[in-house]
């Protein structure tokens, strides 16, 4: 076993019986900590005072240096690196426009495999007052990059005197992640928002592999499926704000009810000509989904 040998290893004590041990030569090419003198007149002139330091003051006890062909490859494939990366996520949020601006509609539960750790995660984040975004994957990756952008929108307001549409908010999402692609990020995520200036809306979808897809419709998290199962069969541009929050809250609540990743409540927020408002901050999707989306529980019986 891996893990056997690398302690193993770490418990040779052999290097004690070196002659040279302790001695600034045993430590390579470098020279110990403060070693160095400033401008020194001559390399071997201070090795020779840290020697004779070292020698009038006892031995330097040190352990050499791990061997990287050892170590590297054992933590390059360490099981807990590959769960820490690769663990199982759920979650589902979903954005799409309409006539009367964009509705953006997620659940609140936090989950790791099978265990659940919340239901009142708050997924849709708010970068600033006209700019939305939404969280899936790893909840610390998602809340610390849009904290970043919400930054970054900022930064570009007091430059630029003017506000960073959305489509160059989403851009910068993504260059800021990019950057560490490949490296065990985990963000699927949209941007949704009004450009002030314009009064146009838009609606981005980026995620950790690099991609930044403009589009009208998303849905991402393990329930999507569910979701889009619904907003296939009922969406269309031309529908009134209530219609549009009913939609999206009856896609989440059925997602929820299929992917076991998904629950707690339902949170609906509309970007508008302004920017956006809260519509629903906490609906129960239990009690939702059998009161007025499911069939009811009286008629839930085991034959």
């Amino acid at each position: 076993y891996m893990g056997l040998s690398i302690m193993a290893y770490f418990g040779d004590f052999s290097f004690l019986d070196d002659p040279q041990f302790g001695l600034p030569d045993f430590y390579g090419d470098g020279l110990p900590v403060g070693a160095y003198t400033s401008l020194a007149e001559d390399k071997k002139s201070a090795e020779e005072e840290v020697r004779e330091e070292f020698l009038s003051e006892g031995l330097c006890i040190g352990l050499p240096k791990p061997d990287a062909n050892i170590v590297l490859p054992y933590l390059r494939s360490s099981p807990e690196k590959t769960k820490l990366e690769k663990y199982s996520k759920g979650t589902t949020t979903l954005a799409f426009k309409f006539s009367k601006g964009i509705i953006v509609a997620v659940d609140a539960r936090a989950s790791m495999g099978t265990f659940i750790g919340s239901n009142k995660v708050r997924k849709i984040i708010e970068i600033n007052d006209y700019l939305l975004g939404t969280m899936a994957g790893g909840a610390a990756d998602c809340m610390f990059w849009e904290r970043v952008l919400a930054e970054e929108c900022r930064l570009y307001e007091l430059q630029h005197n003017e506000k960073l549409t959305v489509r160059g908010a989403s851009k910068v999402l993504l260059n800021l992640i990019s950057q560490y692609r490949g490296q065990g990020l985990s963000m699927g995520t949209m941007v949704a928002g009004i450009d002030i200036s314009t009064g146009n809306n838009d609606l981005f979808f980026v995620d950790d592999d690099g991609m930044r897809i403009q589009g009208d419709l998303f849905s991402i998290g393990s329930g999507s499926p569910y979701a889009y199962g619904v907003l296939d069969s009922s969406y269309k541009y031309d529908m009134s704000l209530d219609e549009a929050v009913e939609l999206g809250i009856k896609a989440i609540i059925n997602a929820t009810f299929r992917d076991s990743a998904s629950g707690g409540v339902v949170r609906v927020y509309h970007i508008h000509k302004t920017g956006w408002k809260i519509i629903h901050d906490a609906l129960d999707v239990s009690a939702l989904y059998h009161e007025k989306y499911g069939i009811q529980k009286n008629h839930l019986h085991l034959h």
